[in-house]
């Protein structure tokens, strides 16, 4: 990681080309260089580049922990309350629930319970994989269940900009914020800044594609099959607004309903479970808000209520796929 940092030395107000995981390390080591109180924990640190961070910044505020989820999360919690800001590395998403409890039960709640006598300024990271045969006990997206927790923020990043200035206001923020990264988006590559207090507020969404036709709000990792889908419906007239909502809670709903005016068509697609997802969260609140402006029902695309399957013949079209996206946008028209 060490490297890393030194790659990416340039002049404040410039732009560098970086991978995503390269944008989320970088925003690590500048808000640590920033503040001796942020430090980071979590499981096999020392395996996935956590040496060089090791090197860096020493053992006192890079701590390679057991796998033990609900221990090493309750001391990041009481770490919080004390006075530092930890990044807290769970790995896998499906590891968060493991760790439920001290999210939920305390970081969320301990804030209202004192009367704000305390911050938790604590960030947890999760990765989630939408292929690889990671089978269902590796593979799921739980961020549907944390945005039905009062006191938390979701960020779900999907360009390298995005996840370094989201990082780095996450890091800063003085709540608990829990941070999903698809995984399949850790190689995509993009201009980020290199000023080191360039920040991107949590709960503002970003327009990544104009267009008048239909609105598509694309969760996570489903933004790759999704711009895809939108260049090929492009190249058969249909123009596509799509937006990449960033954070999960708050929502931004105010781009929505902007973008749902010019319209009139609304479709959410996302990698999460068909029940109780963020699509159905959002198609509620524009039910209830904007009907009148909507020309056609809300659709929502998403993967079945089953299981990750392991059967890469069956894993291949689990998730909502180009295909999916194009057919499902003809449908919609």
């Amino acid at each position: 990681m060490q490297n890393t940092a030194q790659k990416f030395v340039a002049a404040p107000g410039t732009r560098i080309e970086m991978t995503y995981l390269e944008a989320l390390v970088q925003a690590q080591i500048e808000e640590m260089d920033r503040d001796e109180r942020v430090v980071l924990m979590g499981e096999d640190i020392s395996i996935y580049g956590g040496g060089k961070l090791i090197e860096r910044f020493g053992k006192n505020r890079v701590w390679n922990t057991p796998i033990s989820e609900g221990g090493f999360t309750g001391l990041a919690i009481g770490a919080a309350i004390n006075g530092l800001r930890p990044i807290v590395d769970l790995s896998v998403a499906s590891f968060v629930y493991l760790a439920s409890d001290q999210i939920i039960n305390q970081a969320s709640k301990l804030q209202y319970m004192t009367g704000g006598q305390i911050d938790i300024p604590i960030v947890f990271r999760c990765w989630m994989y939408s292929v690889g045969s990671k089978a269902a006990q590796h593979a799921d997206r739980p961020y549907p269940l944390f945005m039905n927790v009062p006191g938390l923020k979701i960020i779900c990043p999907t360009s390298p900009a995005d996840i370094k200035g989201l990082m780095k206001s996450a890091i800063r923020d003085g709540d608990p914020v829990l941070v999903f990264e698809d995984a399949c988006l850790w190689p995509v590559k993009g201009d980020v800044a290199t000023d080191p207090d360039y920040l991107i507020p949590i709960g503002k969404a970003d327009v990544k594609r104009r267009g008048k036709d239909v609105t598509l709000i694309a969760i996570a990792g489903a933004i790759r099959p999704t711009m895809e889908a939108v260049d090929a419906l492009a190249e058969e007239g249909i123009s596509v607004e799509v937006i990449d909502p960033r954070t999960l809670k708050p929502l931004d709903y105010e781009a929505i309903r902007i973008s749902v005016a010019k319209t009139g068509r609304l479709m959410i697609v996302e990698n999460g479970h068909s029940v109780c997802n963020v699509g159905s969260e959002i198609a509620a609140v524009m039910a209830e808000e904007i009907f009148d402006l909507l020309q056609r029902p809300i659709l929502r695309l998403s993967s079945p209520d089953i299981h990750v399957p392991f059967s890469p013949a069956l894993e291949k079209d689990f998730f909502p796929t180009k295909e999916h996206i194009t057919a499902a946008v003809r449908r919609l028209l």
